[in-house]
């Protein structure tokens, strides 16, 4: 037997799919608070103390933390090619304004400091805004544009991909409503992780900020769902699927005439994911409230959990619908890289990700404990 018939490809398929979820939802979780930080820094320190108090709650980690973004740009592009191929073409400037915002944070944190003109460090903080504000909004318009169909279509001749799309086509009301959650998500989840980490002004100002935010998540994800099941078309396969079949999009058929919500009504199990970003929400407000720390952050990441979940969940089998061309639209079961490479990607994965797990709770476990504004004026130069 070749060892890589030892999982069947249609598990690998699933499998794959499970660990695109996984990597979205560490980015989110772990990176995310840092750009809930970024955005939340103009409003939650008011002084230029207080602003190195925020940022060097974040200023250790945060490099660790956009390691899962970068793992999942790589799973993408090595598990789904035709994914890789579309979505960073299609949204390419959208892509590139991320890319210029993350570029900002690095920069940011470098040589904010380095000056002590109070007109050069307000520059450096508005670039450390930009740089968590600008990828919060566009992920979540990505999302809500990858909900109602991306405008691409494949030739049937030589499968090249043509998308007909413009940059200000992504902006449309319902992908803009994606956006704001996805920055209240963050923002909440900022507000919990500097409660955590800051004291002071700084934490007091988080909680008010934090606990706002978390009752905006509440709105704009059920304001979400419901523009989802009356106002937004799902796709569905109308041909028999063949789940172990090769990866090729036309040798199915689809049609822009099902539902999002399809998937909970055949599995009522999936309602779990919608519930915990309801719960995860509601419980990170009442923590915040309460002053429990540990609980607040925790209960943040499982709303993300849920929200994330949530989009997975109603989509699949779907993972990039064609508002062009249904047909043409990417599913778990024909946008894969071959059996062998799913399979021996999952060994690699299996190896490396328990590393990455373990590195980075130890991180976290060695900078344990609150910034404060004695530490920011040590002279011992580890601050930012």
């Amino acid at each position: 037997m070749i060892l890589h018939e030892l999982i069947d490809y249609e598990i690998l398929r699933l499998i794959w799919w499970l660990l695109l979820g996984v990597l979205l939802i560490g980015f989110a979780a772990t990176d995310g608070f840092d750009l809930g930080v970024g955005t939340l820094l103009p409003f939650v320190a008011k002084t230029d103390t207080e602003r190195r108090v925020a940022i060097n709650t974040i200023g250790p980690v945060w490099e660790g933390n956009q390691v899962w973004l970068i793992v999942g740009g790589a799973a993408t592009f090595a598990a789904w090619p035709p994914l890789y191929a579309v979505s960073f073409s299609g949204f390419y400037l959208a892509m590139f304004a991320i890319l210029f915002a993350l570029i900002l944070r690095p920069v940011g944190f470098k040589y904010r400091s380095k000056r002590e003109s109070a007109r050069w460090r307000n520059n450096w903080d508005l670039a450390l805004f930009v740089g968590g504000f600008v990828p919060s909004l566009i992920f979540g318009v990505a999302v809500g544009n990858v909900l109602q169909g991306v405008p691409f279509r494949f030739d049937p001749a030589d499968m090249r991909i043509f998308y007909e799309g413009s940059f200000f086509g992504l902006l449309n009301p319902y992908a803009l409503l994606c956006g704001l959650l996805s920055v209240a998500m963050f923002v909440m989840h900022g507000a919990s992780w500097l409660v955590l980490k800051a004291s002071g002004p700084v934490a007091e100002r988080a909680r008010s900020y934090g606990s706002l935010a978390a009752l905006v998540v509440i709105v704009l994800f059920a304001l979400g769902g419901i523009f989802l099941a009356l106002g937004v078309s799902g796709y569905a396969i109308t041909s028999e699927i063949n789940r172990a079949g090769p990866s090729n999009p036309l040798l199915k058929t689809a049609t822009h005439d099902g539902s999002w919500l399809a998937n909970y009504g055949t599995h009522s199990w999936m309602l779990i994911a919608p519930v915990l970003g309801f719960l995860g929400a509601a419980a990170a407000f009442l923590a915040l409230r309460a002053k429990w720390e540990v609980a607040t952050l925790l209960f943040s990441k499982l709303s993300i959990f849920g929200i994330i979940s949530t989009v997975g969940l109603s989509m699949f089998p779907f993972i990039l619908p064609s508002s062009l061309d249904p047909r043409s639209s990417l599913t778990v079961w024909d946008a894969s890289s071959s059996h062998t490479t799913l399979f021996v990607m999952l060994v690699v994965s299996l190896i490396f990700l328990p590393l990455i797990v373990a590195y980075t709770a130890w991180v976290y476990k060695v900078l344990w404990g609150k910034v404060d504004e004695e530490t920011i004026t040590d002279k011992s130069g580890h601050a930012y």
